[in-house]
């Protein structure tokens, strides 16, 4: 007996891309709240609305080609989330940001577009610069449960995962961290407007790993090790994402 024919799509093929984009956008305010399946509805009708030349996959469902990489969790701020655009005409990039951010609803912001360079974007996330907001602590008293975390060779947590709960250590991943006043963290120039007067600032570099270790989990090896219980639930922004500059604990700009 003959195999079954495989189905071939009708129509022409779809166009070829010439370009790759590497864009950075910003999650503020209530925007903070969206999934990543809303972000990604957003984007498509926003890219629309904006005349980018979009490339698409083949076959019977074709799809925008749009690669996504490490998107912070639902409820957290950023500004420094990141995605790849295939486009199958040569644009600018300006042009392209500027479109594209008038085009997505307020508190969705593109910041900066740029042709991608060589390699995978994903592979240049290696850490993130996280700052975390706990109102109602005192900051000698998370200063103290920071550094007792800090002193520790490991630090387990259980997480419940699709497959069921699963135990990870989370000191490892953690770079560096530091305590601030909200008065030390408004001397610094980005993403500092808006912090609340009665908080606790911990800013922290997490090191990418797998299972990723998310400011949800260390916030959990705090209460778990050094019992540390905000009274309210934290504010937490990913200030950047990139190449980890070892020597410096630094996070640097993948774009760049």
């Amino acid at each position: 007996m003959a195999p079954p024919r495989q189905r071939v799509p009708e129509g022409p093929a779809p166009e070829p891309a010439v370009q790759r984009l590497r864009v950075r956008y910003a999650k503020r305010g209530r925007l903070r709240f969206t999934s990543s399946r809303d972000f990604q509805r957003a984007l498509e009708r926003a890219l629309r609305r904006a005349d980018v030349p979009m490339a698409f996959s083949a076959g019977f469902h074709p799809h925008p080609k749009i690669s996504y990489a490490n998107a912070a969790s639902t409820g957290t701020a950023s500004e420094a989330e990141y995605f790849e655009l295939h486009v199958t005409e040569r644009v600018e990039p300006e042009s392209v940001r500027a479109a594209l951010d008038e085009a997505l609803p307020d508190g969705i912001d593109i910041v900066q577009v740029v042709e991608a360079g060589p390699g995978a974007l994903a592979d240049r996330l290696e850490a993130s610069d996280w700052r975390v907001e706990l109102a109602g602590v005192p900051v000698e008293t998370l200063r103290r449960a920071v550094d007792h975390l800090l002193g520790l060779e490991t630090a387990e947590v259980t997480r419940m995962t699709k497959s069921g709960p699963r135990t990870f250590d989370v000191r490892g991943a953690v770079v560096a961290a530091q305590v601030q006043s909200p008065q030390d963290a408004a001397r610094e120039a980005a993403a500092n407007d808006g912090i609340r007067p009665d908080c606790a600032i911990l800013r922290m570099v997490v090191r990418h790993t797998t299972p990723a270790v998310r400011p949800d989990d260390i916030l959990t090896a705090l209460r778990e090790t050094a019992d540390l219980a905000p009274p309210r639930p934290p504010l937490v922004t990913r200030l950047a994402q990139g190449p980890l500059d070892t020597a410096t604990a630094r996070v640097t700009d993948p774009l760049a």
